[in-house]
């Protein structure tokens, strides 16, 4: 009963932090590449282009859903317009 509990627990604490944050929910998958210098970069998720950087997976207040990282970097523009 304790597992059934606690799982419950985790899956509305998930459900609440990822609507907490206000991450763009259209993203894309990049598939990895080799670059000039010869270093490679393995394949990634990003958000798709919009007008703001607020709703970026990096933006300060938003979590990563693929990797769980949480943003740190300050937005542009701090009125969101």
């Amino acid at each position: 009963m304790r597992k059934w509990i606690l799982a419950a627990a985790l899956v509305a604490a998930s459900t609440a932090t990822q609507a907490q944050y206000g991450s763009n929910p259209n993203s894309y998958g990049n598939s990895g590449y080799t670059t000039q210098r010869g270093t490679y970069v393995q394949p990634y998720r990003a958000t798709s282009p919009n007008s703001t950087d607020r709703d970026n997976y990096s933006t300060r207040g938003n979590v990563n859903p693929y990797t769980g990282a949480v943003g740190t970097r300050a937005p542009r523009n701090p009125y969101g317009w």
